[in-house]
Formats: structure tokens, C-alpha cells, sequence
């Protein structure tokens, strides 16, 4: 995920707003407690998160991959008065220590954390979705978006993580499913005349896609 000189990250992190104190307790806890923390969004990434969803305003997020809750928190500092964030993710011993954040935050009664698998959740949902945020298995990221593309709003955002996998992206050595998954979601997308997409090339890269229709 280092594709910026640490310096400039740390410089970028110095003039962006800060994480607020339960933010900060949540990344020093993941890091202490739980395998993989490079899989939190992190600073700069949650701000970035936190402002899209503040511009949006909406009235429902849909998150796809919880992990210990730092982007869901994160995304729901934007939702409208009235509004809610789903979360799904089916790693079950997450559950007590995701939710214990969840629970401090003063939005968590917006927040519906659900542990169930995301391809059998998401077509549960009947409302019109204003923003997905996409963070799972890389292998199901076109799944994931052909399930929620049609309830997403005209305009709505749908934004995806990882797409640039560590750079191994564009590194024809790399071979592993993993890797083709995203290159071939990235095209998906890309071909896709329901949305328009700017790939941005923060932390791991992110895919922000706007529904046209």
C-alpha cells in the first residue's frame, strides 16, 4: 500500500483535519489487538470517506466489509439527521470488539452492524441507496457491485477500496486470482455505461464510481 514517500503522508496527515479521540483509540487498538491492521482506512483515508459522505448527505450508506469499524464510523459523520448506515461483515470474532467502537460513537444509533455474508444480505435491502462503500473479498468485488449498482440512486457514489492491490495491478509478473479479480473489476467498471469513474490513488487506491442512470 506504499505508494507515497512517508514524508509526504506525514505531511499530508499534518494539514488534514484530525481523527476525532475515538478514531484515534480505534486505530491504536486494531493495531495492538487485531491481525492485519493495514486493512483500517486509516487518517487520511477516513477523512476523505467522512467528507464525501458529509457532501452527499445521505440517507442510507451501505457499507460492504466492516473490519473493527473505522470506515463505517468514518461515513456515517455525513449521514442526514434521519439517516442510517449498513454495515455487513461475516467475520464473526470481530463482532465484540467492532461493536464495543460502534457503541461509543454518538451516531450508533444510525448504525446497523449486521454479521451475515454480504451476497445474501445485500438483496434484502429495498431502499434506495445514496452510498456504498465496497471493502471486502477481492474476488467478489464485481458480484458485490452488479448486486447493489441498480439500487443506488441516479448520482449516488458507489466507492471501492484496494483496487490498486499494492501496485500489483500493473505488475504483469502478478498472476494470483486475486490480483486478475481487480483488474478485471476495474474494467468492468470502466465499460459499465451506468457510471462514471476516477480511480484515485490514495493509500491502496480508491474507485469512485457515480451512478449516471
Amino acid at each position: 500500500m506504499e505508494f507515497i514517500d512517508p514524508a509526504i503522508d506525514a505531511y499530508s496527515r499534518a494539514f488534514t483535519e484530525p481523527e476525532s479521540d475515538l478514531l484515534k483509540r480505534l486505530d491504536r487498538e486494531t493495531h495492538a489487538q487485531v491481525l492485519q491492521p493495514r486493512m483500517l482506512s486509516g487518517h487520511l483515508q477516513g477523512r476523505f470517506l467522512a467528507l464525501i459522505s458529509s457532501l452527499l448527505q445521505p440517507n442510507l450508506i451501505l457499507e460492504i466489509g466492516t473490519y473493527t469499524g473505522y470506515s463505517a464510523l468514518c461515513l456515517a459523520e455525513g449521514l442526514a439527521p434521519s439517516g442510517k448506515l449498513i454495515t455487513i461483515d461475516v467475520n464473526e470474532e470481530l463482532e465484540r470488539f467492532t461493536r464495543s467502537f460502534i457503541e461509543q460513537s454518538p451516531l450508533s444509533s444510525q448504525i446497523d452492524y449486521r454479521i451475515a455474508d454480504a451476497k445474501d444480505e445485500i438483496p434484502n435491502i429495498q431502499e434506495e441507496i445514496d452510498l456504498v462503500f465496497i471493502d471486502a473479498d477481492k474476488r467478489n468485488y464485481a458480484l458485490y457491485f452488479d448486486l447493489v449498482v441498480d439500487k443506488v440512486r441516479k448520482g449516488g457514489l458507489i466507492i471501492v477500496d484496494n483496487v490498486l492491490w499494492s501496485g500489483k495491478v500493473v505488475d504483469e509478473s502478478a498472476k494470483d486470482k486475486s490480483t486478475q479479480a481487480l483488474r478485471d473489476f476495474n474494467q468492468k467498471c470502466l465499460d459499465d455505461p451506468r457510471v462514471e469513474n476516477l480511480l484515485l490513488p490514495l493509500r491502496d487506491g480508491l474507485l469512485i464510481l457515480k451512478k449516471k442512470s
